[in-house]
């Protein structure tokens, strides 16, 4: 009996565009690169399940794809538009009433899912033309619980938070119809 991998690429025989991130030079390269590629896995993630992005990973959690897509957009919302450019940029989900509306009031219903899709991708290119435009990577914003926080530092954070919801992704993605890969 011949062994194989459990998990395979989520592009098939193609060539995943994910894996391209320069491994020695410019640090704001690398870095730009790797979040790029994680924001792509959660799109790969999602990819052919637009009715299926509110189910539920197990109860009691509310931990949906969708509400991934929604909790991201915020994330992206409050370290680019709010702390680094400064902007009055609320949550668009989440509210003081219910911090986790995001994932609570992730439903699939008619628009929703082109709609946070929508708001996530004007968040990713609000960050990426801020980054691209910032002077170097110690450019500093204010954030409400951590105080001075630099460019550099919500880059990697960035990057972290999407590893480890891409982690969750994974699964969820698993239990709606068995597919897995990286």
């Amino acid at each position: 009996m011949s062994s194989r991998r459990r998990a395979t690429f989520f592009t098939g025989e193609e060539p995943d565009p994910r894996y391209g991130t320069p491994t020695t030079g410019d640090e704001r390269a690398m870095l730009v690169t790797f979040l790029r590629a994680q924001r792509a896995t959660l799109e790969l993630k999602c990819a052919g399940l637009e009715g299926e992005l509110d189910r539920q990973s197990v109860a009691p959690s509310t931990l949906s794809l969708l509400g991934l897509v929604r909790h991201l957009t915020d994330v992206e919302r409050r370290w680019f538009r709010r702390d680094l450019a400064g902007q009055d940029a609320q949550p668009l989900y989440a509210t003081p009433d219910n911090p986790d509306q995001d994932f609570d009031g992730a439903v699939a219903g008619p628009g929703a899912v082109a709609a946070a899709w929508q708001a996530w991708r004007a968040e990713v290119e609000f960050a990426e033309k801020f980054v691209e435009a910032a002077a170097d990577l110690d450019v500093e914003g204010q954030d409400s619980w951590l105080g001075a926080v630099s460019l550099r530092w919500v880059l990697m954070h960035m990057v972290e938070e999407y590893a480890r919801h891409n982690g969750h992704a994974d699964l969820i993605r698993e239990r709606i119809d068995g597919a897995v890969g990286l």
